[in-house]
């Protein structure tokens, strides 16, 4: 088994704190909910944290954790991270302990950690591998300290949610531990900058044939220096504020990259890594840019823990982007892509607008957008509509829009705003309904976007596209 190198920090912050009643109590009676919840065929992925966390608000603090805890964090992307260090691991014999089926917030951890403890609270696991909401840090970090932490980028959210980029920066910074050594996207001033103390290493992407000078969004979240308040030069820009900036007034800027992507070969689906003075060449899994980010954090992660390149290539080009993030199948002649799109999350949204723009052939795009919770409410949050650039959908090669869900009409509002032709769009209520007009003829791709809480209608849609063009002539 391949040894991980790890150095453990020998604070009063990664002891655990002792065990009392209370402790006592809140464990086996998250245990026994837990054997309880399975007899119901229920997951037991949140309510064994929360019943501990009430009994005991400490609980994560006195409870025995792995030797390494691997956090990570991050506006877009922390999912998809976690999966692929995950597989890693499991590829090489690991047995490491996940909140993957469950809550990224304080409750969700407790659980994972509940799973992986016996009657005494003692770890049976080596490895920790935890998805923390960047909003949790205030109520997960008083109690873990974590040996890394991921950060894969900060980007404005939901307004309902995480308000400004900075915030949630703030927040970070404030309840990061000091001992934990943290990997950070170098291409993001934001992320890039958090808890500043701390030890770290950075990871990033050289500049691109497609990177531009000016930024071709709406949203970017810094362009004044934090530091003097001088206006931000970029030297590229990726997207959004993603690329590579200075201040022209002080020594503010981009950081010297650790981990670095120096080319991208799409054709050959290679990519090559330069750290220090060497490089490794790794196979693509994905040729989203979003994705490739997600490549790079997981192999600095999986480096920093003493992995060497054959063991992670090898156990990265086995896997694939999970099927509720992306998936695409072949019916008949034409192609089907499923891609989530973060309901009132403008960045991931757009990030999937300029994906499919890019795309070959011609293509019909089905918008599944609306967030589930956001739905069910009698008051209705349109804002994040105006932050997303729904005008790398107005392009020739898409030859149809369908919006559908509850707030059809605002969609219909926004793509018009963009000034995408009215014959282009169709705009229903009903999901099924809309999915049965989806233009066959003269189509390579449909793409279908959906929120995470709604993966129950894109299969549905997905069934009708289906049957649709099975019934073609």
């Amino acid at each position: 088994m391949y040894k991980i190198y790890v150095k453990m920090y020998k604070t009063e912050r990664t002891k655990n704190m002792k065990k009392n009643l209370k402790f006592y109590i809140a464990l086996w009676g998250a245990k026994a909910g837990t054997i309880l919840l399975k007899l119901l065929r229920k997951n037991a992925t949140y309510f064994p944290g929360k019943f501990a966390i009430t009994v005991c608000p400490d609980f994560i603090a006195r409870i025995d954790k792995p030797e390494t805890v691997i956090a990570v964090t991050g506006t877009n992307g922390k999912t998809t991270v976690c999966n692929m260090i995950e597989d890693v691991l499991k590829d090489n014999g690991y047995d490491y302990i996940d909140n993957k089926l469950g809550s990224n917030v304080a409750s969700g951890v407790a659980t994972a950690f509940i799973k992986g403890a016996n009657l005494r609270g003692k770890t049976k696991k080596q490895i920790a591998v935890l998805e923390v909401d960047e909003r949790s840090a205030n109520k997960v970090y008083p109690y873990l300290t974590p040996t890394y932490l991921v950060c894969t980028n900060l980007f404005r959210d939901s307004m309902l949610r995480n308000a400004h980029a900075e915030f949630i920066a703030d927040i970070l910074t404030k309840y990061i531990p000091k001992e934990t050594k943290l990997i950070l996207n170098g291409d993001d001033l934001i992320s890039g900058n958090i808890a500043p103390e701390n030890d770290r290493v950075y990871f990033g992407i050289d500049r691109l044939d497609t990177d531009t000078d000016e930024c071709q969004n709406i949203v970017r979240d810094i362009v004044v220096c934090p530091k003097c308040n001088g206006k931000l030069k970029y030297d590229y820009v990726r997207y959004h504020h993603i690329g590579r900036a200075h201040c022209e007034n002080c020594d503010f800027g981009s950081p010297k990259i650790n981990y670095e992507i120096t080319k991208i070969d799409l054709e050959n689906k290679k990519m090559t890594m330069k750290i220090g003075e060497n490089e490794e060449v790794y196979d693509l899994i994905t040729d989203g840019i979003i994705n490739i980010y997600n490549m790079v954090a997981t192999i600095s992660l999986l480096k920093e823990l003493g992995f060497d390149a054959e063991k992670i290539n090898n156990s990265l080009k086995k896997q694939k982007i999970v099927e509720t993030r992306f998936a695409e199948e072949t019916v008949k002649d034409k192609k089907i892509v499923t891609h989530l799109a973060k309901g009132m999350n403008p960045i991931a949204c757009s990030r999937v607008f300029d994906y499919i723009k890019k795309e070959p052939g011609n293509k019909a795009v089905i918008l599944i957008l609306d967030d589930f919770h956001d739905a069910q409410d009698s008051s209705e949050n349109i804002t994040w509509h105006y932050d997303t650039d729904y005008e790398f959908l107005n392009d020739k090669s898409i030859k149809q829009i369908i919006t559908t869900g509850v707030r059809h009409l605002d969609t219909y509002v926004r793509l018009q705003m963009a000034d995408i032709p009215k014959e282009k769009i169709i705009h229903m209520r009903d999901e099924i309904e809309a999915a049965s007009n989806v233009q066959i003829d003269g189509i390579d791709t449909i793409y279908i976007l959906y929120d995470i809480y709604t993966i129950h209608l894109r299969d549905k849609v997905k069934e009708k596209v289906e049957e649709i063009i099975n019934e073609e002539k």
